[in-house]
């Protein structure tokens, strides 16, 4: 997902952007801050580092973090959250890491101020993120607080539903510039139709959050804020070419609908009961993006018949289509019968997945290359 979030922090200004390993490092303004949150569909936090070090042991991370004048970010009354990433030889339990962080923040207001603010694990008024790779230690602020995947709209899900930001990320992956028509054919609770519709209407993601953690820092400039939201909402548009999820439950339909209607997307999706096998396409084209059961956490019985099924369908009805498949279960996606154009490794979870992009055409492929030219 690292090209995907690059590509959505340059639309959004930021600046001097480097693509890590699970991770993009940018610098920007509090308006760069603010509208990463708000707007990013691909990122589960944004931290802002404040300061780096090596540390080879617990003394010696107690010592640097004792040493940050602390009082720039919060006050001996405010509360305190603090998590931790560690992957070195020097360090084996991150919540150990976690405890010394606290205790040498909590020790210097203790020496400064003669008490010690509270800890507080919901809605503290600075959470600090402390990462640890080898012997280099970055000590960050968190400024979302909440993970970015709760969009507020998941009002049910069923059982495995996809991440949201996975889902998110699946559809920019796919490259879909919104000319056509978005259908998935076994929408389950409706995380990539509703991922997809917010995108397609240009509704930024955390558009109905209320809560980030930047909100109690002591620079949040609520003015700049407020504009940053009314700008966001100004430029939600109508999608006119069709957001179309089936499955064939009762219950995913219903909870689907709740979803999509707590995402403010009352009026752009239509969501209906139908098998895929008796489905017929809504459009003369579309994209066509599927996150069928894998036969792991939702046992399906006779998982490869099921996928041949999938793939004789996409031929006999989707011709003009582009279809992506997501699955963990490489033996039945082979049953697809289909040459897939692209292939992608992407994790649900800690399920590792293919994700195979399919281009449905009328003819041969040689055909329908040689009528393009």
């Amino acid at each position: 997902m690292e090209p995907v979030l690059v590509e959505e922090l340059k639309q959004l200004g930021a600046a001097a952007i480097e693509p890590l390993n699970r991770a993009v490092y940018f610098e920007g303004d509090l308006r760069v801050l603010y509208r990463a949150n708000l707007e990013v569909r691909t990122a589960l936090r944004i931290l802002k580092p404040i300061h780096s070090f090596k540390v080879r042991d617990e003394q010696g991370l107690y010592r640097k973090i004792f040493d940050i004048d602390w009082r720039q970010y919060m006050g001996v009354n405010d509360t305190l959250a603090v998590d931790a990433a560690v992957n070195s030889p020097h360090f084996n339990h991150s919540k150990y890491v976690a405890l010394k962080t606290k205790d040498a923040i909590v020790d210097r207001f203790r020496k400064e101020e003669g008490r010690r603010p509270d800890v507080s694990l919901h809605r503290p008024t600075l959470r600090v993120n402390v990462h640890i790779y080898q012997e280099e230690c970055t000590v960050s602020l968190d400024s979302s607080e909440e993970s970015l995947h709760k969009r507020g709209y998941r009002v049910e899900a069923l059982e495995a539903p996809i991440n949201e930001v996975l889902a998110a990320g699946m559809v920019l992956l796919t490259g879909w510039k919104r000319d056509c028509a978005f259908i998935d054919p076994m929408c389950g609770s409706g995380t990539i139709l509703i991922e997809a519709a917010t995108y397609a209407c240009n509704r930024a993601p955390q558009l109905q959050r209320e809560y980030f953690g930047f909100k109690k820092w002591q620079d949040f400039d609520a003015e700049l804020w407020g504009d940053l939201l009314a700008d966001a909402q100004n430029r939600v548009t109508a999608f006119e070419h069709g957001l179309h999820g089936y499955d064939m439950d009762f219950k995913a339909m219903r909870i689907a609908n709740h979803n999509a209607l707590a995402a403010g997307l009352e009026g752009q999706v239509e969501i209906a009961r139908q098998r895929f096998e008796r489905l017929e396409p809504p459009a003369e084209d579309g994209l066509l993006v599927m996150n069928p059961p894998y036969d792991e956490r939702l046992v399906k019985t006779d998982i490869e018949a099921f996928y041949q099924m999938i793939g004789d369908r996409l031929k006999q009805a989707f011709a003009g289509y582009e279809a992506w498949i997501i699955s963990s279960n490489k033996e039945a996606m082979k049953k697809i019968g289909l040459r897939p154009s692209r292939k992608m490794t992407l994790f649900n979870g800690a399920l590792e997945c293919k994700y195979h992009q399919y281009q449905l055409y009328s003819g041969s492929r040689k055909q329908k290359t040689e009528d393009h030219e």
